[in-house]
């Protein structure tokens, strides 16, 4: 019988899409994750869990998840993100609760109070730049719902990089000043609701903050949420295209 921790070098080994795409090795991923617990600045009691590179001090990442919550996909997103050399720690704010409908996922995400998911936000971002095995530098990536919080959270507190996957950037110009670093966005073209006409009026307001030079838009002959391998708009091409990107922006920003 296969120990986990060969079980776990075995998972390593797959390209990411691989382990996506199945139940199992997304599960096996996950499972290598470590379990931390917070104490919010604002009174909440929080977990996440976390991945540590291989060499260290290394940049810090924040991962924000889909509206279906932090599951097993997200997990192991984050265990791929330590391997490619990042301290990364996968934040939830469904408070334990992982969607298996759209409903729920619906349900769910609307039971989300904004003040709170920002506290839990911008308390994890201190608590990781705090860690001793952080370089001192921090970026943002989060999925649809997860995209709108990456943004938030960028404006909230300092953050080095931000990298938004089809979500909600209808921010106003006086929010948008308070960036720090580059922001990253992937849009597909066949989303009517993160559409054409939002994300030109967010680079018409980042332009306006004076924040042009810092946004890299990329667009996509694809669907909303077309980088989750485990749902029905997943556009394999496009998904590494984006992936591709992103590393290449934060290796290019935190290292």
């Amino acid at each position: 019988m296969l120990q986990r921790r060969d079980v776990l070098k075995s998972v390593g080994a797959l390209p990411l899409a691989a382990i996506l795409a199945s139940p199992s090795l997304a599960r096996a991923a996950a499972s290598g994750l470590e379990e931390v617990h917070l104490n919010t600045e604002g009174g909440q009691n929080v977990i996440g869990f976390l991945a540590k590179p291989a060499k260290t001090p290394a940049p810090a990442l924040l991962l924000i998840h889909e509206w279906w919550g932090l599951n097993d996909q997200i997990k192991a997103v984050t265990a791929e993100f330590a391997k490619q050399g990042y301290l990364t720690l996968a934040v939830d704010l469904m408070k334990g609760k992982v969607a298996d409908t759209a409903e729920q996922a619906r349900a769910q995400t609307q039971a989300v109070k904004g003040p709170e998911a920002l506290d839990t936000l911008t308390s994890w971002a201190h608590w990781i730049l705090k860690h001793k095995d952080c370089s001192g530098r921090i970026g943002t990536v989060g999925w649809c719902f997860g995209g709108g919080w990456s943004l938030n959270t960028s404006v909230a507190t300092p953050v080095d990089a931000t990298v938004i996957y089809y979500g909600q950037v209808t921010l106003p110009v006086s929010d948008l000043k308070q960036l720090k670093g580059p922001v990253l966005g992937h849009f597909g073209t066949q989303d009517n609701y993160i559409n054409k006409e939002m994300v030109d009026g967010f680079e018409k307001n980042m332009t306006a903050a004076g924040k042009a030079d810092s946004l890299s838009v990329y667009w996509y002959d694809a669907n909303h949420a077309f980088a989750n391998p485990t749902g029905g708009r997943y556009d394999k091409e496009d998904a590494a295209t984006a992936w591709k990107r992103t590393i290449a922006f934060l290796d290019d920003t935190l290292k």
